[in-house]
């Protein structure tokens, strides 16, 4: 274990044996480091935090802070965050509003600078969220998704698998999967997320399967409901997992604005 004689570590917090903590950070009660976490300097983890193994904190960000909510009361609530994953300088996450209630990043994602997840969040596994996104109180992020510099999303939105938000793209509606949101829009798809779905080892065959599905949502000329029931027909595994996110949806599904940017 390698602590700065600077650094403030509560005789509470739990402690791996391999865990390296800068100068000048802080790291209160009831907190869990795993193996090989690093905490660089100024970082402050506060109570009720968890950081898996292989975790790494840099310069100045916050974790487990309360949340920005009215009606938060003093309860217990925790911040966890899953292995591998990176949150640079300035990064906020804040923990659950009411008791018992979780704020949730998964697996080896990485959170660039000035990034903000607020209470409540859920956030799959390789998720990337770039320089001063700001994601609101229980925002759902599916695995593999990617959210551009400076997006604002609302709360009770969710963001699909393998979906990409545009830089400045706000977002008050729900991101369906593999799909792209257009910068400096609100609630605009413009496809889908094609690189992304190669890279993250989707077929081209499966690929045409997606570019299907959505041209039956989008360009069939029939409505959202009407077109779900045509597509629940279709035992494709992709089908299914995208009628099953909008019959889910609780505050509607973002708009398609015809490009050619969904192209192979």
């Amino acid at each position: 274990m390698k602590i700065h004689p600077t650094a403030v570590v509560h005789k509470d917090a739990e402690l791996a044996a391999d865990v390296v903590i800068g100068p000048y950070a802080v790291i209160d009660e009831k907190v869990k480091l795993g193996a090989g976490v690093k905490i660089g300097p100024h970082a402050v983890v506060y109570r009720y935090s968890s950081l898996a193994q292989g975790c790494v904190v840099h310069a100045h960000a916050i974790i487990g802070d309360l949340p920005q909510d009215l009606v938060y009361k003093d309860t217990v609530s925790y911040v966890r965050i899953s292995s591998g994953t990176t949150i640079r300088e300035g990064v906020t996450i804040h923990r659950g509003t009411k008791p018992e209630t979780v704020t949730e990043v998964g697996s080896n994602c990485y959170l660039m600078a000035n990034s903000h997840l607020a209470h409540n969040v859920k956030m799959g596994n390789n998720v990337i969220v770039c320089n001063g996104a700001l994601l609101a109180g229980y925002v759902e992020v599916g695995d593999r998704a990617f959210i551009s510099g400076n997006c604002v999303i609302h709360q009770f939105v969710r963001i699909g698998r393998l979906a990409m938000l545009g830089g400045n793209s706000g977002i008050s509606q729900d991101v369906l999967p593999f799909c792209m949101a257009a910068s400096v829009h609100l609630n605009v798809i413009t496809g889908l997320n094609v690189v992304g779905m190669r890279r993250a080892g989707i077929s081209a065959a499966d690929r045409i399967v997606v570019k299907r599905i959505f041209s039956v949502l989008f360009r069939s000329g029939l409505n959202m409901t009407q077109a779900v029931t045509k597509l629940k027909q279709d035992q494709s595994p992709y089908a299914q997992e995208i009628c099953r996110f909008i019959e889910s949806s609780k505050r509607g599904i973002c708009g398609f604005k015809s490009t050619e940017e969904d192209a192979e």
